[in-house]
């Protein structure tokens, strides 16, 4: 992608804001701009002849449609649109989970909604009939309905011909959710292509705005993206896709692979032209045996179609390995029941360890079909950790679980407070059961740290001083006969409120300077007054928000030697796991006041809010994926990897956990979305048979050096009856039976793409602070004070983009 999109910029002169370039990940985009930039400005160094990719469309396609709405070119008449405020899967679920929308469910259809969870509970097939799992149901479904693009009329009418109910029932809601979110300028992900679509439907001109469409992964894309892709190519009928069905892994997020196995038809019914295809088969990643593996055991199951005309996948690819020696490079475990296995694995992965095959243990993964609530999982992780080797397994159970998670909201709650424990069981009792052991935890960090202990006692005390004295004023304000919302004049409340008994000198000074009630007079004047309520709460409010506590806790021993654990390149998974915990806060701040006043603590509202519902919300969503532009996965420690999260990866050493996974049929998803879309589909009883095997090719195909595959038997094993052919048919050595000594040496390996730095951003960033530019810039770690550390970020990138903006304009960077 990255030298073809400089071929057409450099040699064909195609002009970089008239290409189209929609990646994967996040990272893929930021790759390529970093790339771009390394090469025409070297090129610039060469001819002089200067290129600016500013205004080139390059990333997610998420984030491409955000920028379509706003940018004037793709809007009617030319005009601007404000884009739309985008919920984030986070978001979204709080959102679906709140007690506001479960209300309009029992408005809107007539429902209790006890009595309407129990029934939804039988329609998906679910467990539990918890407001949790009936929110993740719908998340579900509307998802699906915003990524097949059907009309709500659709929708309805074929519920109606079917005399489906309940489905009647979520078109109602999916109807009124997608109207209240537009009400508000809101999307969530899917709803924001819809709204991209529906944009570039409105005029013609938008087809001719790009000369290139260039999309990677097709093989992920949903039907509304593929209506979108080919509604900008439909002008110029210049579209270039890359993928391998083979690769499909998400399903389960909308993706249709036949979007790529049938492009060929798609082109001819969507821009009338037929492409060219261009077989990428050679393989530089992996060695020759490992190739071998994959591409046979992609064939242990039938794809011919039913009819026998054709196949469900692109046949006969004929992927060769570049690298053709016969080395030994796939081996299995010793056939066992899974804790021999797991003890053989960790016993492997030290010697390879120890002998020095490797640089850094996150070289080798182990990777699973899934981590969560598998005994083998844990089993693994054990036996490693008895070799005294770490693992970074964040998906192998809740975020919260982990050690740092533990001690910061731990802290967080002898700072806040706990909510009162309910008579509940199940997922509630097990929260607070949780909620307990990090306070018993912290309990024991505060004996151990006397600064700690005094720390955490003062802002006990300063919370508690802001509820006392919001409740003594509160007390002046009703004994005056006053009421909140009323009009705030410093000349007739301000002196009584000052007078109030037993208020602190902190909450006086609150009450206002001469400069405020000058502020506050003016504002009166021109019909924008302080309310009672506002000043109340200024004056009994702490000068620190949530995050702002992180980072001081961040000081203290206990978490300030996980960042010094990350500078000496020890052990990055204390660090990445904090940053995920600034990444939580910081959403918290987004979707709630972040300012702590003295209202907020009356009666626990903040605490009841912070751990009764959005603390709680992650504990019960287990929200723990990791995705980080630089450390995909932290050094010194093995990575355990879902498939799903590997892909787009590779290791030197791959360990696949788990050859098999239990067939749970068909996703009730897709029998329900089924029938309400046309096409030539995969027969849908083949889904779970067809998915596995993509999934497992996947995972065999990211190994460079050495695959090793387990071979795990015994009660409660599922082992794909691929893999059981696979093993008969290639005769692997096992792990006994090899030498580690005769196994490859790896090297940390430098990035293909160079990384692009910034003057202002990265390079003065360092001088000023390494801890703080490694904190913020390599591990994410969301700056606190959002809106003043925003802001600078603009200026300085500003400044950036003005500077290259000259440098493009001069034409010779060597000026």
């Amino acid at each position: 992608l990255l030298w073809r999109t400089v071929n057409a910029i450099v040699f064909q002169n195609v002009l970089p804001e008239r290409i189209f370039l929609s990646t994967f990940t996040e990272k893929a985009a930021k790759q390529l701009k970093d790339g771009l930039q390394s090469i025409l400005g070297a090129v610039t160094n060469i001819t002089g002849t200067p290129y600016d990719i500013s205004r080139m469309y390059v990333g997610t396609v998420h984030s491409l449609c955000q920028r379509l709405i706003g940018d004037r070119r793709f809007t009617e008449r030319r005009t601007r649109v404000k884009p739309p405020i985008l919920l984030d899967e986070l978001d979204q679920y709080f959102y679906i989970n709140s007690s506001s929308f479960w209300k309009m469910v029992e408005e809107l259809l007539h429902v209790k909604e006890n009595e309407w969870r129990a029934e939804l509970k039988e329609y998906f097939g679910k467990r539990s009939e918890s407001r949790h799992e009936s929110t993740l149901s719908l998340i579900s479904i509307f998802n699906r309905f915003s990524e097949e693009n059907l009309p709500i009329e659709h929708i309805i009418d074929q519920a109606t011909s079917k005399q489906d109910e309940m489905l009647l029932q979520i078109a109602k809601l999916y109807d009124w959710y997608k109207q209240k979110l537009n009400t508000s300028n809101m999307v969530d992900f899917s709803l924001l292509q819809q709204r991209a679509l529906h944009q570039l439907l409105q005029s013609d001109h938008v087809c001719f705005e790009f000369d290139h469409i260039i999309i990677d992964e097709m093989q992920d894309t949903n039907r509304i993206q593929e209506q979108l892709f080919f509604r900008l190519a439909s002008g110029n009928k210049n579209i270039c896709v890359v993928g391998d069905d083979d690769q499909a892994l998400y399903r389960f997020r909308g993706a249709t692979v036949e979007n790529f196995v049938q492009f060929p038809q798609r082109c001819q019914t969507y821009i009338h032209t037929t492409p060219k295809e261009i077989r990428l088969n050679t393989n530089y990643r992996s060695k020759k045996q490992i190739v071998t593996t994959y591409t046979n055991f992609i064939d242990k199951v039938s794809w011919v179609r039913e009819d026998g005309e054709g196949y469900y996948r692109l046949h006969d690819k004929n992927i060769e390995a570049h690298n053709q020696d016969n080395d030994i490079s796939v081996i299995t475990t010793s056939p066992a029941k899974s804790e021999d296995v797991a003890e053989e694995t960790a016993q492997f992965i030290k010697n390879l360890i120890d002998e020095g095959k490797v640089e850094d243990p996150n070289q080798i993964a182990v990777l699973f079909p899934a981590l969560k609530n598998n005994q083998h999982v844990k089993r693994v992780k054990r036996a490693l950790e008895k070799e005294g080797i770490s693992v970074y397994a964040p998906r192998a159970g809740r975020f919260l679980e982990v050690d740092e998670a533990k001690a910061m909201f731990g802290i967080l709650t002898k700072v806040f407070g706990k909510p009162v424990r309910q008579e509940y069981s199940g997922a509630y009792k097990d929260y607070h059961d949780w909620l307990d052991s990090i306070q018993e935890i912290a309990k024991e960090l505060l004996k151990g740290d006397e600064r700690l202990e005094q720390f955490v006692n003062l802002k006990v005390e300063e919370l508690n001083r802001c509820k006392e004295d919001y409740v003594r004023l509160l007390k002046t304000v009703t004994d005056n006969g006053w009421s909140l919302p009323d009009t705030y004049n410093p000349k007739n409340h301000k002196r009584i409120l000052t007078k109030t008994p037993l208020i602190s000198q902190q909450t006086i000074r609150g009450l206002g300077s001469e400069r405020l009630d000058k502020i506050i007079e003016e504002r009166t004047k021109v019909g924008k007054p302080f309310s009672i309520q506002y000043i109340l709460n200024r004056a009994t409010s702490v000068d620190w928000n949530v995050l702002d506590l992180f980072y001081r806790l961040c000081g203290f021993p206990y978490f300030s030697q996980m960042f010094k654990l990350a500078e000496r390149g020890t052990d990055e998974g204390p660090i990445c796991n904090l940053s995920m915990i600034s990444e939580y806060l910081s959403r918290y701040m987004e979707q709630s006041k972040s300012v702590i006043t003295g209202a907020r603590l009356i009666e626990n509202h903040f605490t009841n809010d912070f751990f009764g519902r959005y603390v709680y919300g992650l504990f019960r969503i287990g929200e723990s994926e990791v995705e980080n532009e630089e450390t995909p996965f932290p050094r010194g420690r093995v990575p355990f990897l879902t498939i799903h999260q590997s892909k787009g990866l590779e290791f030197p050493y791959v360990v696949l956990g788990n050859p098999g996974k239990k067939n749970r049929g068909v996703p009730r998803v897709e029998e329900i979305v089924r029938p309400l879309v046309s096409g030539d589909n995969e027969p849908l009883e083949r889904v779970p048979e067809f998915d596995t095997m993509r999934m497992f090719y996947v995972a065999l195909s990211r190994a460079e050096k050495m695959l090793i595959i387990s071979n795990l038997r015994g009660r409660g094993q599922a082992v794909d009856p691929a893999f059981k052919v696979l093993f008969d048919e290639m005769n692997y050595p096992m792990i006994p039976n090899v030498r580690v000594s005769d196994m490859p040496n790896v090297e940390v390996k430098e990035d293909d793409i160079p990384k692009v730095y910034s003057y202002t951003s990265d390079y003065l960033l360092y001088i000023k602070c390494p801890r703080n530019y490694m904190s913020f810039k390599k591990y994410g770690f969301v700056p606190s004070r959002s809106q003043t550390m925003l802001f600078g970020n603009l200026v300085h990138q500003t400044i950036e983009d003005i500077h290259n903006r000259l440098i493009a304009m001069r034409g010779d960077s060597s000026e």
